[in-house]
């Protein structure tokens, strides 16, 4: 079976990783007639032609930069980054085994049988996060009213924020999609109007402690899917250095484990194929990785100035509120 972790030793760019694993996956999917690895190689097609064909970002970028402005007029009084990502290629390979390993068991622990292929096909045509842009926000403190609690501030203006964005963004030429989240408890800060197109996982908090909104649009020039995700920086900081990022990767190797025992090995090549795929890159040593532009000094100190591991930056934004810096009366 060949994996993304064969090629992570070679001192090749990303690039070039990515294109001898298509490859490579591509020639041993037309001679088992695997129909799913032929999506995969079709999937990593698609990140190598943002990290090679990616001028249009440039122009989507200077778009959103118009609702950042907008930001900045309406609330300056609030401090906020405005960032943009090209997911990176561990994460986007782990997703993608992840998808075809939770449909599979989700499926069998319902029916007592596995999908059909065009089922597990289907699943996997839904990648909308390949790029994504992400708003957090902060209100400092010298703008802090005389007993106002800075959590209802931030997230009083969170939902504004995104109560505004897509209507905004339609008229710049995007379109706002559909969640695909059902049962979801509902914000009463959430507009009406805006709640079919927000995954709400400040209210639907998922089990490891994240907290965002997730909306996707789809650019009708370019083509494409991006999503953009909004938090507060306390939500921001616990994602990303704090307990969800530890936690989200031990409850999905608990959940994983438990699936295993589940699907019998043998009865699914495509669970089997899946289910290794993702181990191995959860077993990864990053320090020893030889990848052109990557180093890592462990799993937590990372130089990634590739998108290997870390999504590729493509739009830094930095809002200081006004007079933030300033002692005021």
């Amino acid at each position: 079976m060949i994996t993304l972790n064969d090629y992570l030793y070679s001192g090749d760019t990303v690039l070039k990783i990515l294109q001898n694993y298509s490859q490579d996956l591509k020639k041993a999917a037309k001679e088992t007639h695997n129909q799913i690895d032929l999506m995969h190689c079709n999937f990593l097609l698609q990140i190598a032609e943002l990290l090679r064909h990616n001028d249009f970002l440039t122009f989507q970028s200077q778009k959103l930069r118009e609702f950042y402005k907008y930001m900045a007029n309406e609330y300056p009084f609030l401090a906020f980054t405005f960032r943009g990502r090209i997911k990176s290629l561990i994460r986007a390979e782990n997703k993608f085994n992840g998808y075809i390993v939770e449909f599979i068991y989700d499926y069998y622990k319902e029916n007592g049988a596995y999908p059909p292929l065009p089922e597990l096909k289907k699943r996997l045509n839904c990648f909308r996060d390949l790029i994504a842009y992400r708003v957090v926000i902060s209100m400092p403190k010298c703008h802090l009213k005389e007993g106002a609690d800075a959590e209802e501030e931030e997230l009083k203006y969170l939902y504004d924020i995104a109560n505004k964005m897509p209507e905004f963004l339609e008229e710049l030429g995007f379109t706002a999609e559909p969640s695909s989240i059902e049962g979801e408890i509902d914000s009463p800060l959430l507009d009406e109007n805006v709640r079919a197109y927000y995954k709400d996982y400040i209210q639907n908090t998922e089990p490891y402690g994240y907290r965002s909104l997730h909306i996707t649009f789809y650019d009708n020039i370019a083509r494409c899917y991006f999503e953009v995700q909004l938090r507060t920086k306390a939500m921001d900081d616990y994602a990303e250095i704090g307990p969800a990022n530890h936690l989200g990767y031990e409850k999905r190797q608990e959940s994983e484990r438990a699936r295993r025992d589940t699907i019998p090995e043998g009865e699914s090549i495509y669970f089997d194929e899946a289910y290794e795929r993702g181990l191995r890159l959860q077993n990864l040593t990053l320090s020893k990785l030889d990848v052109n532009m990557f180093s890592a000094a462990d799993n937590s100190l990372i130089n990634d100035g590739c998108g290997l591991y870390r999504g590729r930056l493509i739009l830094p934004y930095e809002h200081l509120s006004r007079f933030q810096n300033d002692v005021l009366d």
